[in-house]
């Protein structure tokens, strides 16, 4: 599978906005979104001012809510699709289908310190949804699921730094997590208010539905 391999940094930089794509780090002062002389687009014209049409706003959109997940074109056009046919309004469907993806959920309890990290995690078998070894990220959890880690895998270190670092951005409402015995509860699936991110999904509805 096709995966981004360069600088995560020139990520957030190319879309003007922090993306939390390397965990604690873009907490500190050492993000690149924090410091003004590296705060721009890369490249050699990403001081340069450019008149943005309407259509270049929806794909930056696009852009920077897919990257955000971590995702494929092919796989974000097809959670719009989805999203498209399910009643209610398109864009917070979209929005709640990536929000309940296994990947997420992992990284929003805190057992992972990134999204990247929580899809490695998930991949490898790391956890379990209702007490089922689980390993495709893409997978969406239902209301009432519980996610754990075996009591064998419970040792690993990068588990214990992201459940150090996960009070920095804190658990949203629709999920409990209980450290103690290494799981998570899925209360209730994702209200639009519960996503607390700077994405405007009807610019991406506008784009796809042209």
């Amino acid at each position: 599978m096709a995966r981004y391999t360069e600088a995560k940094c020139r990520i957030c930089r190319r879309e003007g906005a922090k993306l939390f794509l390397k965990g604690d780090r873009c907490f500190s002062p050492k993000c690149a979104m924090d410091r003004p002389t590296r705060a721009v687009a890369p490249g050699q014209h990403g001081r340069a001012r450019k008149k943005v049409s309407e259509y270049a706003l929806q794909m930056r959109e696009k852009q920077k809510t897919r990257r955000t997940y971590g995702l494929l074109e092919r796989q974000f056009h097809n959670y719009f699709v989805k999203a498209d046919r399910q009643k209610g309004v398109t864009g917070t469907n979209l929005l709640v289908m990536l929000e309940s993806r296994l990947d997420n959920v992992v990284y929003r309890l805190g057992f992972a310190n990134s999204r990247s990290q929580a899809r490695q995690f998930v991949r490898h078998g790391l956890f379990t949804l209702n007490g089922h070894k689980v390993n495709i990220p893409s997978l969406l959890v239902k209301v009432g699921d519980i996610i754990e880690i075996p009591e064998k895998r419970r040792k690993i270190k990068a588990f214990a730094d992201a459940a150090e670092t996960v009070g920095r951005r804190g658990t949203p409402n629709w999920l409990e997590a209980d450290y103690a015995a290494f799981k998570g509860t899925v209360k209730a699936l994702p209200q639009r208010d519960d996503i607390r991110m700077d994405v405007n999904e009807q610019l991406i509805v506008e784009l796809y539905s042209k």
